[in-house]
């Protein structure tokens, strides 16, 4: 059987984090009463006039900074024409010839996609199809919506690929507050362009277009399924045809939608209504101070500065809700290592499957946590169960401490230590005789443990018994 490459084009859209819609003053807002969010500039009444919203242009030109886009100084919008039905006015504005930002890059582990541009455009509205006599209704809440599309070059080879790219462009655009980016809203979506060719080839195949996707997953199986279906098209010695085709996820499949429009086909013209944007260099500088570090530059940062692991720095740089938990924790807790593994080996095990997670935890209670340990005032089975209430209930640590704590006093613990060697003079002999005693020492600590059920502090535990057996 002939060898393929898979070919893989990205155009990404998410919906902008504004207060207003991109050309009225209606509210940006998800799951409002329909159509209730509306005026006659969003439904395209005759006569209705946009007015360009200035914070969607600045979030654009911030996203296009995060992966370092060439911003043009002059930015154009043209009306795409189009039956679109959940778009009153059949056109939406949008941008060709002249977008906000051009270029780009994203590194991936094994390579870099480049990104062909990034531009503004309006949102459609939302077909809801009722199994009632109701038919197939329309809200044109989202209608108007600032949404950025970004635009790959075809650098992508495979459904991994594809998901890695967009798990890191989601990564930059949450951490740089251009758009929330909320998949189950339809916040975050990709449309995806695949073709095959024999491998190693330079000539392109035909490619189909699978329209909104809205989850890593969809993303993966969609390219999964329509690669290996234009391979068995070739194999078979039949063509693959040009067009945009729909993913169902449930059947695993995609079928035809229509065939494959062009910019041609879209008739694209210079928007009459709406001005020409001019944008000077000192307004890009003066948004580009206002990034913060991107995950990346933190990654680096955490390994050089507090000595985290590369796969600590990565797992918690991932998300900005961990980068924020993290720098506020390690502001109350001076150790960052014990703060990062914490926050992966108990937070993250108990958030892991939620698709919005919440962490039941503050900083300020993770770090008073981490500091009763360090104070030995606690051990870290003690503290494993104090979480546990806390994440459940938020009942007070202090309360748990006193209770839960300190209920080995160091008279205690040396009656204890004095008892366990009385009760084993075998062991106290192997101590004695060993030139290396650390086993045996390290076994009296573990009878210590089991005796207290964890609650004994093992360091002091150790200290003890080393100098009763060395008298």
């Amino acid at each position: 059987m002939q060898e393929y490459d898979i070919v893989i084009g990205l155009e990404v859209h998410a919906e902008l984090s504004t207060k207003s819609k991109v050309f009225c003053s209606c509210k940006n807002e998800f799951g409002a009463i329909p159509n209730s969010n509306c005026c006659p500039v969003c439904i395209g009444l005759p006569g209705a006039l946009p007015v360009l919203n200035k914070k969607a242009v600045e979030l654009v030109i911030k996203a296009g900074l995060t992966i370092d886009s060439e911003i043009n100084d002059l930015a154009v919008f043209e009306r795409k024409n189009y039956f679109y039905p959940d778009l009153s006015k059949a056109y939406q504005i949008s941008q060709l010839v002249r977008p906000i930002c051009v270029g780009g890059e994203l590194k991936l582990k094994n390579k870099i996609v480049r990104v062909n541009r990034i531009h503004l455009e309006e949102d459609a509205g939302k077909l809801i199809h009722s199994s009632g006599d109701a038919g197939t209704l329309i809200d044109y809440n989202r209608g108007g919506v600032p949404l950025m599309e970004l635009v790959t070059e075809p650098d992508i080879s495979s459904a991994e690929e594809a998901v890695e790219f967009l798990t890191k462009l989601r990564s930059l655009l949450v951490f740089a507050e251009v758009a929330e980016c909320k998949m189950e809203q339809g916040g975050m979506r990709c449309d995806v362009n695949i073709s095959v060719k024999p491998k190693g080839s330079n000539v392109l195949g035909n490619r189909t277009e699978m329209k909104n996707l809205n989850s890593f997953k969809s993303v993966y199986r969609a390219i999964e399924f329509e690669s290996e279906r234009q391979i068995e098209l070739l194999e078979k010695g039949e063509k693959v045809v040009q067009e945009t085709r729909k993913w169902d996820d449930d059947a695993g499949i995609s079928y035809a939608m229509r065939k494959k429009e062009t910019s041609q086909d879209y008739r694209y013209f210079p928007d009459p209504d709406l001005l020409a944007v001019r944008i000077k260099r000192d307004e890009v500088e003066n948004i580009k101070r206002t990034l913060p570090l991107m995950p990346d530059e933190l990654k680096k940062k955490y390994v050089s500065e507090f000595g985290l692991t590369d796969y600590d720095a990565e797992i918690i740089t991932k998300e900005k809700f961990l980068i924020n938990f993290f720098e506020e924790t390690i502001k109350l807790h001076s150790n960052p290592k014990n703060v990062a593994n914490w926050l992966i080996t108990e937070i993250l095990s108990k958030i892991k499957d939620e698709d919005q997670p919440n962490i039941k935890i503050s900083p300020e209670n993770l770090a008073k946590i981490l500091n009763f340990i360090a104070e030995g005032k606690i051990t870290r089975t003690v503290a494993k169960e104090i979480f546990a209430k806390v994440w459940e209930k938020d009942e007070n640590i202090d309360a748990l401490v006193k209770t839960m704590g300190g209920g080995i006093s160091d008279d205690e613990l040396e009656n204890l230590i004095l008892r366990i060697i009385s009760s084993n003079p075998k062991a106290v002999e192997d101590f004695k005789a060993s030139p290396t005693p650390e086993k045996q020492l390290k076994w009296f600590v573990g009878q210590v443990m089991k005796e207290t059920r964890g609650k004994a502090n093992a360091v002091k535990a150790e200290e003890k018994i080393k100098n009763i057996l060395s008298k």
